[in-house]
């Protein structure tokens, strides 16, 4: 493969895990916490950032070295892990799939006027037609750069617009205010969660960039998609920071598109349209990706026809939407289950990196190592207490 190729490949890796974790739960987290810490959110964001890119370097890494996807190493581990990993990582990419194709059409509506339903059927059509194609790989990197590119530009309008006060942000950065870890670790659950993790690694592999002599170019596009994530959250931040500077009212039932609004009216309002559409777009292709690859360890013949399974997940997405509307309940223990996902997959990938069965003879950072059983710990931890609280809202 030439190197002009290589690089296509790597942005194209990189982008789809970074516009797979911008889908409209990215959007509204950041929104929120910004509300309520102020400039202070940027150093929730700043460790947020030196988590995911530790996360990404360490799964990646394995991934390209095994020359392996996450269930078959899971699998050499313990035999049956990797079935109960992919169990995991399908039911959580289909609960929020639902919830992406519910924003895509949201995003639609804003700029169509037409009904959310037609709208929602619309989008998964759009991605459905990417998967048409023999080759979607490279169409589906393509399409991941161009929507990640219109969401930095419309994003990067609203900020300017509201004139955010950036030195106090950078100061904030540095010297919070106030720390909350569990926006924190909302953060990392919602950038390198599930299988947003696996997003960018399983694509590499699929493109032949594998083994030890590509760990340099695997882990330029690890860092690449988390710089990527991170810029447009940063953005989003400052845009909205700049309209809470102001002491304007951010409506709760809305508050990114009302952030827009108020940023720059009718524009803005179209703007978020744009923004909700792009990132929910690139969510249900990321995630539909992603779910049917871990599906191709458990069921070998499905890779011969990998486009067709990815076409009925996005089907099946759309029409428990259509007929249900966005089940509520799902999505909070899909949550949940996003949360534990991470510790388990990173963990057995830190196993498998310390297996020869698994990646012969490759020394893994021992760096790299201790800070990946440190987000274990603190994920699981994070996890349980909030699976907790959940169960407790339940029975009230």
């Amino acid at each position: 493969m030439r190197p002009a190729r290589n690089w296509g490949v790597l942005l194209g890796a990189a982008f789809l895990m970074a516009t797979s974790a911008v889908g409209p739960g990215f959007l509204t987290q950041t929104t929120v916490f910004t509300q309520s810490l102020g400039a202070s959110f940027g150093f929730v964001i700043l460790t947020s950032i030196l988590i995911d890119i530790g996360v990404q370097l360490n799964i990646w890494r394995v991934i390209a070295v095994s020359e392996l996807r996450a269930p078959d190493i899971a699998n050499r581990v313990l035999p049956g892990l990797g079935g109960f990993i992919s169990l995991l990582i399908l039911l959580g990419g289909l609960a929020f799939n639902i919830g992406n194709v519910g924003g895509a059409g949201l995003g639609l509506e804003v700029l169509t006027g037409l009904p959310v339903t037609w709208c929602a059927v619309l989008a998964a059509g759009l991605a459905i037609a990417i998967f048409l194609v023999r080759e979607a790989g490279p169409l589906m990197d393509r399409f991941a750069q161009l929507m990640g590119l219109v969401m930095i530009l419309a994003i990067i309008y609203v900020a300017v617009v509201t004139q955010p006060p950036v030195a106090e942000a950078a100061l904030r950065t540095v010297v919070p205010a106030a720390i909350d870890y569990r926006a924190i670790i909302t953060l990392v659950g919602g950038t390198v969660g599930g299988y947003i993790t696996f997003s960018g690694g399983h694509r590499l592999l699929d493109a032949d960039i594998k083994g030890p002599a590509a760990l340099p170019e695997v882990s330029r596009s690890a860092i690449m998609g988390v710089s990527v994530a991170s810029l447009i959250r940063v953005l989003l931040f400052l845009a909205t920071l700049g309209v809470v500077a102001r002491g304007l009212a951010i409506e709760e039932g809305n508050p990114t598109a009302s952030v827009f609004q108020l940023a720059a009216g009718s524009v803005g309002y179209k703007l978020f349209g744009v923004v909700m559409f792009a990132a929910a777009i690139t969510s249900i292709i990321g995630s539909a990706y992603t779910s049917v690859s871990f599906l191709r360890s458990m069921r070998p013949g499905i890779a011969a026809h990998e486009n067709r399974w990815i076409i009925g997940f996005i089907i099946f997405s759309t029409l428990v939407f259509v007929g249900v509307g966005k089940p509520v309940s799902v999505l909070v223990w899909a949550g949940a289950l996003n949360g534990f996902i991470l510790p388990i997959t990173l963990g057995t990938l830190l196993v498998a990196a310390y297996r020869p069965s698994v990646v012969g003879s490759y020394r893994h950072p021992l760096a790299l190592t201790v800070f990946g059983v440190l987000v274990v710990l603190l994920m699981t931890w994070m996890s349980g207490a909030v699976l907790l609280e959940q169960v407790a809202e339940l029975g009230k």
